[in-house]
């Protein structure tokens, strides 16, 4: 196999990812199962979970992912093609905590990528990514004769994703798999679920995504349900991104409705239902919901974006419900705390089955602010660091209030504005909200002056 130098850029935050093949290829994936291989032997391991979503580089990936890993002496547990949420299950149903999912998620066709788990059945983020770089560079490896077991998840997981699922009242619904590897397994599943009519749209598995992006927190792709919603007029429509572990919603007259909102009538329905009434939620959510869930006597907790930060704080506070405005949500009430698009759909229309209200009236009682979506900026891995503390620095000096859990959120009485480094890409994400437009206008004017002169 030809020897390549790795790309420390495609090493982020909590998983690795990039472009194939200039920032991730077959050598990369096998260097990588190396010192994922050397890491959890070392750490008193013999076997772990691998699977892949329907990629078209994944196949190829996979395969020298495993020969790195069985070179080590680990054994696999193979699962083939699955949903980034099929193989989290897999990985509680069989007791194996560690294991890696070849994915890209929501990236471009191109793109690929790795989620790795080293124990615990915790994603490795952070420090565990860079290790891991640091390792897979030094040619330092245990040796063995690892084994491959191939293992099918389907039956055990569609089992348990509609275990306690219970829709009360006819509805009809509008699911878009984009074409990703949610194709493969949805109809399945609300084959399972009664009182449900489902409409499907992009349900065949192809690799090259010919319909939209799967990325349901970008509106250009949810056109498509959207204009579905209103055809068939469907009381919900769902998306998912390209390894099914986020969600998009749109309400009955085909319009977005934000994660955020999403995770207030979330609250809304089980706040009294669950001890720990704490509520995590990430730096890019509305204040909407920070006042849902303190008017539902629940505590809100902001905490850093990523869905490997946010499932292993979850679980270490032991919180019954949380997420991010990206899509990943973890439920912990009746869920094993997992993020799991089709799973989070169905808990809407749980909800929606139990009540008269349309989708787009669950929201009637909440505080209205005025906001704008996620804003992304392109930039490069380098200066989008040097951006943010410039902002930070610029904030001090102004004497505003903020927040660095994760980038630099300012808090005014009024307002706030995001700035932080993307974990996903060489971009600036932005996000800004106010009581009024006028004074969203003005918050989002000061800091994107300011982000167009660091950028230049």
């Amino acid at each position: 196999m030809k020897e390549k130098e790795l790309d420390k850029s495609a090493f982020r935050e909590y998983d690795v990812r990039g472009e194939y093949p200039t920032q991730i290829d077959e050598n990369t994936a096998y260097k990588i199962g190396l010192a994922f291989g050397t890491t959890i032997k070392r750490n008193g391991k013999s076997k772990c979970v691998v699977g892949h979503d329907n990629r078209l580089s994944s196949d190829s990936l996979t395969d020298a992912l495993l020969k790195g890993i069985t070179s080590t002496g680990i054994d696999v547990t193979y699962l083939g093609l699955v949903t980034t949420p099929m193989y989290y299950y897999a990985c509680i149903y069989l007791g194996i905590d560690s294991g890696v999912m070849v994915t890209a998620s929501h990236n471009p066709t191109n793109d690929n990528g790795f989620k790795i788990a080293l124990s615990n059945y915790d994603n490795a983020c952070g420090d565990a990514i860079i290790d891991l770089y640091n390792l897979a560079c030094s040619g330092e490896f245990e040796s063995g004769e690892g084994k491959i077991e191939n293992f099918d998840i389907r039956d055990a997981y569609l089992d348990r994703i509609t275990e306690y699922i219970k829709i009360e009242k006819p509805l009809n619904v509008v699911l878009d798999p984009a074409n990703a590897t949610g194709s493969i397994i949805i109809k399945d599943i609300f084959d399972r679920i009664e009182n449900v009519n489902a409409i499907y749209i992009n349900e065949v598995s192809d690799g090259h995504f010919p319909n939209h992006h799967p990325d349901p927190l970008v509106p250009e792709n949810m056109k498509q349900i959207s204009e579905k919603v209103r055809e068939v007029r469907a009381d919900v429509g769902i998306a998912l991104d390209g390894d099914a572990d986020r969600v998009g919603f749109v309400d009955e007259n085909g319009v977005i409705i934000p994660i955020d909102t999403y995770m207030a009538i979330v609250w809304d329905d089980i706040m009294d239902k669950v001890d720990n009434k704490t509520a995590l939620f990430d730096v890019k959510c509305s204040k909407q919901l920070e006042d849902e869930i303190i008017k539902l006597g629940g505590t809100p907790y902001i905490y850093r974006t990523g869905n490997s930060y946010q499932k292993n704080k979850i679980k270490e506070m032991d919180l019954a419900f949380g997420g991010e405005l990206s899509g990943h949500v973890f439920f912990r009430d009746k869920w094993d705390g997992f993020d799991d698009g089709i799973y989070a759909g169905l808990r809407l229309l749980e909800i929606l089955s139990r009540t008269d209200k349309r989708l787009s009236e669950l929201d009637d009682n909440f505080n209205k602010y005025y906001s704008t979506p996620e804003i992304k900026i392109a930039t490069t891995e380098e200066k989008k660091f040097n951006i943010v503390e410039k902002i930070k620095d610029y904030t001090n000096e102004k004497g505003y209030k903020i927040i660095t859990i994760d980038g630099v959120r300012v808090q005014f009485a009024d307002g706030w504005a995001l700035v932080r480094a993307s974990n996903t890409g060489p971009n600036l994400t932005t996000r800004f909200e106010a009581n009024s437009e006028s004074r969203l206008e003005e918050i989002k004017t000061e800091f994107m002056t300011l982000i167009e002169e660091y950028n230049k």
